[in-house]
């Protein structure tokens, strides 16, 4: 049998970053294991003129600090470079090009099996793959027979390819809004969505909102305490501007594809050249499949707060909506990582 660790990270993207600094705080045995060949996560593979809906001053992983103007809203690139230089900066034992493909758990200890044949053992597990990695499209009628393109919005890079296009984004989220507007300056674009976009002020009272949820504490508030957790769209009135002129234009969403196109609510047939799905993400934790009630039959993690409800040891961090609003944010994932690992620490010690 090889060395047991105190725990192994999986995952290396913001979420992983947050367990390890932790961890490497604790003075824990651990390493990170990441499929890729960087320690960005999700963040090379976005749209290229995604920026961060909260400014850099409220995006930061723990003791590392977003570097230069405070008040701007880092690009992706930006980010890439901030989480890539924050690895570097505390020298942490990951592996890249580690694709995990099995977890088990034999007689106390974790067995984790990457694609390469590696195999590691430690006390605890952290499933921190976030997420961000594993795209959702809903499975709707006709979408098999429909010729046009349809991609989701992690695979959406620029407007180039859709230039002159009619264009249907589904999904009423910032990153749904976001690639709507841009791609209407080029396009003829709708906004699908089943319920009104909601929006919420980008700046109240000349401070971006950031700034009162963290004084007022709501950025940290334990969503098990009942508050609602309706989703906004973050604007300065620029998206509800533009939507209320038509570029894009909102529409209820569509009931069906045909073959060039959808079917809207009201019966109307229109040929449609792509569809793109901003509807989220499920999260990447396939690797959890053998370990018995580590997830649900939807392949959900079984966990209240990042703490495996049935397996003792498994942790996650990097959930959405895990502990708080900001649990799968850079500006939240310190945080639950801190909470998972101090309940970790007596199984780590031991």
């Amino acid at each position: 049998m090889g060395k047991i660790l105190d725990s192994i990270v999986i995952g290396a993207g913001q979420a992983g970053l947050a367990s390890a600094y932790h961890l490497q705080r604790g003075n824990a045995e651990y390493v990170v294991l990441e499929a890729s060949d960087q320690t960005a996560g999700s963040w090379p593979n976005y749209y290229d003129s995604l920026t961060l809906f909260s400014p850099a001053r409220y995006s930061s992983l723990p003791e590392y600090v977003f570097p230069d103007d405070p008040d701007r809203y880092p690009s992706k690139e930006e980010v890439v470079t901030y989480l890539t230089d924050y690895a570097k900066h505390f020298h942490f034992p990951i592996r890249t090009g580690e694709k995990v493909i099995r977890v088990q758990k034999k007689n106390y200890v974790f067995q984790v099996e990457t694609e390469s044949g590696d195999q590691f053992l430690a006390k605890t597990v952290i499933a921190a793959t976030g997420a961000f990695s594993h795209p959702f499209i809903p499975n709707i009628s006709g979408k098999e027979q429909y010729i046009g393109s349809v991609i989701h919005s992690c695979h959406y890079r620029k407007v180039d390819e859709f230039q002159n296009q009619r264009v249907v984004v589904v999904g009423g989220g910032n990153s749904a809004v976001q690639i709507a507007y841009e791609l209407a300056q080029v396009a003829q674009v709708s906004l699908a969505t089943r319920k009104p976009i909601s929006f919420s002020p980008q700046r109240i009272l000349g401070r971006d909102v950031h700034f009162w949820l963290t004084v007022s504490g709501l950025d940290r508030f334990s969503l098990t305490k009942g508050l609602a957790t309706k989703v906004s769209v973050l604007d300065t009135g620029m998206y509800q501007e533009a939507i209320h002129n038509g570029k894009p234009d909102r529409r209820e969403m569509f009931v069906k594809f045909t073959e060039e196109g959808v079917v809207w609510k009201d019966g109307t047939v229109e040929k449609i050249d792509a569809v793109i799905f901003g509807t989220g993400y499920r999260p990447n934790v396939a690797y959890l499949e053998s370990l018995p009630k580590a997830l649900d039959t939807q392949g959900n993690p079984m966990q209240q707060n990042g703490v495996s409800t049935h397996v003792e040891g498994l942790y996650f961090v990097g959930l959405n909506r895990q502990r708080s609003f900001a649990s799968a944010t850079l500006r939240g994932v310190g945080n639950d990582a801190k909470y998972v690992i101090q309940k970790a620490k007596s199984l780590i010690e031991s």
